[in-house]
Order: structure tokens, then sequence, then C-alpha cells
């Protein structure tokens, strides 16, 4: 506990201010800001990047993912995440172990401008082997009534902005752990995607967290919605921010295979179509605009520390000849990637 209130501290905000440690911890809503709000409520984990950090003997970016997970899905909705907290459960207490994870957490509330307010870190001999742990997170966000994001302004024309993702980030590890294990790999040996690296060095690389950029972008009035690309990819995430009566049509010029997933691809044997369903593919967070106002987005993006850029447009779901009907439409991505 004295090794985690410090961390704990660094992150405090107008609201929380009451001492870790306590049955519950308390925030104020009105010394946030706050006249009407909506609360917003999201919980996550890490998945099974955790044990590639467990086999790889690194834990102090973990902690980042797990907040990421959480607070991405928050600002989507247009909440700003105010508070986190964290459990940690693991068979016998590692206290470096533990320090590192914590700090993770520690630093992704601070990128996200959240507080952590409180967590449980739970002992279980027996439910997990030596060295083994488990994260999970939740977090709370808020927005004032009737600023919240969902969707409905949305028409055809409005244009697709794609925010950078900074790797694989937390899905599709099951897979991943299955390419390295066929391509004869260990954790410490050179990154075959990244020079300079370890493979879990580039594999452990934190979810980026886009709450502070999409926040600025929400308030000067361009986002019309937001979907975060997390388990699912394109397929399955941006059709859920979407009337029923739209697709998304994704320029695949626009949407170069970084090199990571290019060699997850390749040695794993994995068809165009399956990477962009399993994976980000490079993108972490796509952004509805107005047509007229994607310049600005972008710039507002860009002095934010984001790579954007123009991935695509909105059209009518009824539109498209044989990609009539379907929610996302990515044309030649076959050929475009150049993986089958």
């Amino acid at each position: 506990m004295q090794a985690i209130k410090p961390l704990a501290k660094s992150t405090v905000r107008s609201g929380a201010d009451s001492d870790l440690g306590g049955f519950g911890a308390l925030f104020d809503l009105r010394a946030a800001g706050y006249q009407d709000p909506i609360l917003v409520a999201a919980t996550d984990g890490v998945g099974t990047k955790l044990k590639v950090a467990i086999t790889a003997g690194r834990h102090e970016t973990v902690g980042i993912d797990l907040v990421a997970m959480c607070v991405n899905d928050l600002v989507v909705q247009g909440a700003e995440p105010l508070f986190f907290l964290d459990y940690f459960a693991t068979g016998k207490l590692e206290v470096e172990q533990g320090r590192q994870i914590i700090s993770g957490i520690a630093e992704g509330c601070r990128q996200a401008g959240c507080a952590l307010i409180g967590g449980e870190t739970a002992e279980m001999p027996g439910m997990y082997g030596s060295g083994d742990y488990d994260l999970a997170g939740f977090s709370v966000g808020a927005a004032e009534r009737g600023r919240l994001l969902d969707g409905t302004g949305c028409k055809a024309g409005d244009v697709l902005i794609g925010l950078a993702s900074s790797g694989v980030h937390s899905n599709g590890f099951s897979l991943v752990r299955r390419v390295v294990e066929k391509a004869g790999l260990d954790y410490g040996d050179a990154a075959p995607f990244a020079p300079g690296q370890t493979l879990g060095e580039a594999l452990l690389t934190p979810t980026r967290i886009y709450v502070k950029s999409c926040l600025a972008a929400i308030r000067a009035g361009h986002v019309k919605a937001l979907a975060h690309i997390t388990g699912g990819g394109f397929w399955e995430n941006i059709p859920r921010v979407l009337p029923d009566d739209l697709a998304a049509e994704l320029d695949v010029a626009a949407l170069p295979l970084p090199p990571v997933f290019r060699w997850l691809a390749e040695t794993g044997g994995v068809g165009a179509a399956e990477m962009a369903r399993t994976f980000n593919c490079g993108v972490g967070m796509v952004v509805v605009v107005p047509a007229e106002q994607a310049g600005d987005a972008v710039a507002i993006f860009g002095q934010h520390g984001e790579e954007a850029r123009i991935i695509g447009r909105l059209v009518s779901r009824a539109s498209g000849g044989e990609s009539s009907g379907e929610p996302v439409r990515m044309s030649n991505l076959d050929a475009a990637w150049a993986l089958d």
C-alpha cells in the first residue's frame, strides 16, 4: 500500500480528493465542473497480452493497456474519464512486479486525465501459478446532458478519419502467441519487424490512449461519432456507432499495413479479411466528421500528437453494387495488402 499511494497521488484531479485505503472512494462531480452530468462506465481487461508480459518478464506497460481499454471506450461516447479502479489478482504478491504494474496504471491515468482512486490487490494461492496474475479495470466518465455521442447525426458524405495505433494494442494476442510459437521465436529474440527491439518489447508497446485528442476535437464541435477499433477490427466496431442505413466505405490505399501486422499475416498465414477482423491494422480509432470540417479536425488531432488521416466516407447502405447492405466496405483489400 505504501508503494502504491504516491503513484495514485500523482493522478489526482479536480473532484478526486479522497485518500487511498478507505472502504470506498469518493468523487465530487460538481468540483470537476459538471452541472447536469450523465455518467458513463466501462470495464475491461488486458487479455492474453498478459501472457506475453509474464513470459517476457516485462510488466511496466500492461497497466497502461488496462487503462486504455476502458477510457478509450468512454471517450467514444463523448465522455471525459474521471476516475479509475483496478483489480490485480495473483497467487503470491511479488512487490516489484506489483509496483511496475500499478506504476503503468498510474501512467495510463495521467495520459487520460483521470484519477486512480482505488483498487483491489488479491492474493489467491492455488488459483494462479507462480508469477501469474490477472488485471481488470473499471472507469467512470461523464458528459453534460445532451452532449453524448450516439451517431444519430451521421449522414452519407461524412468523412472518416483514422487515428494511428501504436501497435497491436490489446486484442488478438491468442493469435499473436500462436504466430510467435510457429515462428520458433522467444520474446527475448530480436523483433523481425522492429529493429533495435526484442520481440517482447515490440509486442508489449502499450495501447494508445486517445482521450485528450478526441475530447479536444469533440469540444471543437467536429465529431459526430467515434469507434474504438478493438476485437472485431474494422468489420465489427465501426458499425456499432452508425445508424442502420449507413455504411463505412474505407479507402484501402489510405490503410497501409504496418510492419508488425504484415509480419503476423505473412508468418501466420492470415488473410487480409481476417486481419481486418482480428486486429486494428494500424488504426486504433475511427472518427466521423462532417466533410467540410475534415481538414480542421485532422489539424486538431495533429496538434494533440495524433497521426491522423482521412481513410474513407459514409455512404448509403443501399448503394454499392455487390457491396450493397454491407456495413463496412473495403474493396480490393487483398491486392492492397498483397497478402493472398
